[in-house]
């Protein structure tokens, strides 16, 4: 009997299975690269008008009739004040790493430029500006009764997160960010909990599950605590509740209703689990209509009530003490205030605001009829983050002033 023929066949099996690990650790290198250098000033840009092609993602098709934006152009005014100093808007612009720039008033078009190679189509990165497109998806989800209250506890709605933390804490403490769960945002710090959570994504790992052993650090409902992994959990409440993935129940209910111009993106981890944390990739003018959305009462720009105007108001009201504007300061500023997944600063316009890292935000002013929405990619966030973010606030008022309803 001879054994030559299968010692043959076994060199080249051998050597696909040296091919195949080879391959595995060259994908794994490469992932690990794109993670290391994701922020990276010098790729930064890049990255975030192409993070479809760096994750897997969902499509959120624009379904429905395109409401086309009527244009009134207006100029910017030509400085504002911050912290004793007079900035011009250029500069402001232009150092706070600006990639687009929308501003409307009365439902108009009143201002739009983009920066750095971005364009009117470019899909911009939302990062936690999506958090506030999850909190509009629950409010879908309460009035179509997918959800029947928000005090209930998510562990009664996801059977992943029953031997978790999160089993017991309502919807509402996620959505205000009063779960009392133990976890650690600080970019900066490469061992913190978001920048594990961005590991295991690049890795190829189950976010759900992953957020599933997070356990308590406190009690729910006593303090606000902003964390991502809290709206993670009202996507996963979300699919549960409504048998639907987050892309497919945004098309239905937001998208196709919106009147956006353009499909957007959900950016998924290797699980196919949307990144409702901070994963949507939108123009800069559809983020604007979702502003105008909530300016408008919960109406579209025909007039169709998409979502109720009780919910719009309790989204932008901070509901008890610990989520008040100005409880705190920073820098002598009175610190923002919070509500469902929405900033909310100290005023007497009523404003409020969607904010993402690195320089992304949704600005209304429903006294000056103003919405603004701002893409960036703000290279130095871990060092004064915080500072751009107030400075940016200042900067939109004194646009509001100029373009909106009263004048300057």
């Amino acid at each position: 009997m001879s054994f030559a023929a299968p010692r043959r066949l076994l060199k080249p099996a051998l050597l696909l299975v040296v091919l195949a690990v080879l391959a595995w650790l060259a994908h794994l290198g490469y992932r690990v690269w794109q993670f290391e250098t994701l922020f990276a000033p010098e790729r930064i840009v890049e990255n975030f008008r192409n993070m479809p092609k760096l994750f897997d993602t969902n499509l959120i098709r624009n379904s429905g009739p395109v409401f086309e934006l009527e244009t009134a152009p207006q100029a910017l005014p030509q400085d504002f004040s911050f912290q004793g100093k007079t900035i011009a808007i250029s500069d402001w612009i232009k150092q706070s790493d600006t990639t687009g720039l929308v501003v409307m008033a009365d439902n108009k078009l009143v201002f739009e430029q983009y920066y750095q190679g971005n364009s009117a189509e470019t899909q911009a990165i939302s990062w936690s500006v999506g958090k506030s497109f999850v909190s509009a998806l629950i409010g879908f989800a309460l009035a179509d009764g997918s959800i029947k209250n928000l005090q209930d506890p998510v562990g009664q709605y996801v059977p992943l997160l029953k031997d978790s933390g999160y089993a017991d804490v309502s919807i509402q403490d996620v959505l205000e960010m009063a779960s009392g769960i133990d976890f650690d945002e600080n970019y900066a710090d490469p061992k913190s909990g978001i920048n594990q959570l961005g590991e295991e994504i690049f890795l190829g790992r189950s976010t759900n599950e992953w957020i599933a052993k997070l356990q308590k650090a406190g009690p729910p409902g006593k303090e606000h605590h902003y964390i991502s992994v809290n709206t993670q959990v009202l996507g996963m409440v979300l699919e549960a509740a409504t048998g639907q993935d987050l892309a497919s129940y945004m098309e239905k209910n937001l998208w196709s209703r919106l009147g956006s111009e353009a499909d957007a993106r959900w950016l998924t981890d290797a699980h196919g689990a949307e990144l409702g944390f901070g994963g949507l990739n939108v123009r800069t003018r559809d983020y604007a209509r979702f502003g105008l959305l909530y300016l408008n009462q919960g109406r579209n720009l025909q007039g169709e009530q998409l979502l109720p105007a009780q919910w719009i108001k309790d989204s932008v009201t901070p509901r008890t003490v610990y989520l008040q504007p100005g409880r705190s300061r920073f820098e002598g500023i009175p610190a923002l205030g919070y509500a469902y997944q929405f900033w909310i600063p100290q005023s007497t316009e009523g404003e409020f605001m969607a904010i993402g890292v690195y320089g992304q935000f949704i600005y209304v002013n429903p006294t000056r009829q103003v919405v603004i929405a701002k893409n960036s990619a703000y290279a130095n966030y871990n060092v004064d983050g915080d500072r751009m973010e107030y400075e940016a606030i200042e900067a939109f008022r004194a646009i509001a002033r100029q373009v909106g309803k009263g004048g300057a």
